[in-house]
């Protein structure tokens, strides 16, 4: 019959242990017992018989003295509870393990920046920096470290309702935003349901107000702010902006950030990549207009002054803030919605198009061409599979020679 150990150890005992060539071991009691390695260390082991395995199985509690007797009797204890309940203690720990590594994962902020990181190369630079921004300031100091299982769709609809008071048009991107959100914690199982489908959309957010850009149309006030342009004595970048996408309608960020490397003098042409405009199809070609003798005039001119510099329209060390144009605008007196004379970059592509239909006789473009100028997308999603290719590229060279003519009419009225 086996010699039972009936002694326990002491902290004398334990110090007064020296090393030796090989390792060797020193029982308390009930599966504790230290091993004391060559080197000198002194760890703590707890062997046990396995409850679902049915097996000798030994697992560490630290080395002493880091590892105290009473704690390392203490952690024996806990170890004994688990196995009394048919639990080994071994796989209980790894599943706490993984349980506070889900936790953190699923943690609402790490959700959403991992969320956030997988949209940043689909999305234009100021439309992710403004979703990134939203939620930064605005949701994620709410729910932080709360693993987003948890959120319930009261909570989302509280910070909707919110938002709607301040601005109605924000917390409706909020909505989709929310919804795309939780569809993609869903799909790598930071959670189960996608509770956005839980909100009434139509009593939570405002009916929205369609309310188009504004656009300055009238030939008298369009002359007064081709004036304001052309003679104005602001910063160079700025007035060189306002003339070229007075010529050439582009979105304002892609003005604000254009390249001398997408110009093309030789040729006469522009040309973008696709993944810096709105519509990032890879299908699609990179934005190409032809540009008129006027809107060659005008890069020659800026030309000048930031040739050796990347960006066209540089300003204090980096491009041109799309702001500055507009701030100019308002100081030149374009600012005023209510009396027909407010002006953005923006809104010369709605200056553009609207004029363009109204004097279709003149220059007998096609609608397809009018809306390629400004890269939108023509017919429904089968016609652009066979359209998107067919730039229109010698009639939008027709389309933009009548229009900056009928640009500079307007000038050579104001010189006379």
């Amino acid at each position: 019959m086996p010699k039972i150990n009936t002694s326990l150890l002491t902290d004398k005992e334990i110090k007064s242990f020296n090393s030796e060539r090989k390792s060797y071991t020193k029982p308390d009691t009930n599966g504790l017992r230290i091993l004391i390695q060559p080197d000198g260390r002194k760890i703590w082991e707890f062997v046990y018989l396995s409850p679902t395995l049915r097996k000798r199985r030994k697992t560490t509690f630290g080395t002493y003295p880091k590892t105290s007797l009473k704690e390392a009797r203490n952690k024996r204890e806990t170890y004994a509870k688990l196995i009394s309940q048919g639990i080994d203690p071994i796989d209980e720990k790894k599943e706490v393990k993984i349980e506070e590594k889900r936790t953190l994962e699923s943690s609402f902020s790490n959700v959403v920046n991992l969320w956030l990181n997988a949209q940043e190369s689909r999305l234009g630079k100021e439309t992710f920096k403004r979703k990134k921004a939203l939620f930064e300031n605005f949701v994620v100091p709410v729910f932080r470290d709360r693993s987003i299982a948890d959120i319930t769709h009261k909570e989302l609809t509280t910070i909707l309702e919110v938002k709607a008071q301040q601005h109605p048009e924000t917390a409706r991107r909020l909505f989709a935003n929310f919804d795309d959100l939780w569809r993609y914690a869903c799909s790598r199982e930071y959670c189960n349901i996608n509770i956005t489908a839980n909100i009434h959309r139509r009593s939570t957010l405002p009916q929205p107000k369609i309310k188009h850009y504004p656009k300055i149309t009238d030939p008298i006030i369009l002359k007064e702010l081709v004036k304001a342009i052309y003679s104005y004595g602001g910063h160079y970048s700025s007035k060189n902006a306002l003339k070229l996408v007075l010529h050439v309608p582009l979105r304002a960020s892609n003005l604000v950030t254009l390249r001398w490397a997408y110009i093309d003098f030789d040729n006469q042409s522009l040309t973008i990549p696709r993944a810096e405009m709105k519509s990032k199809n890879a299908d699609q070609r990179d934005f190409m207009l032809p540009l008129t003798d006027e809107a060659i005039s005008i890069l020659k001119e800026q030309y000048l002054f930031t040739s050796h510099l990347d960006y066209v329209f540089h300003i204090n060390g980096t491009h041109l803030n799309q702001e500055s144009p507009n701030m100019a605008l308002k100081r030149l007196g374009f600012g005023d919605e209510v009396n027909g004379r407010k002006q953005t970059i923006h809104s010369f592509r709605g200056t553009f198009r609207s004029l363009a239909d109204t004097h279709q006789r003149e220059h007998k473009c096609s609608f397809e061409a009018k809306e390629k100028v400004l890269d939108h997308s023509v017919g429904d999603k089968t016609e652009r599979a066979y359209t998107h290719q067919a730039i229109y590229y010698d009639e939008i060279k027709i389309l933009l020679t009548w229009w900056s003519e009928y640009v500079l009419k307007m000038v050579d009225e104001v010189r006379k």
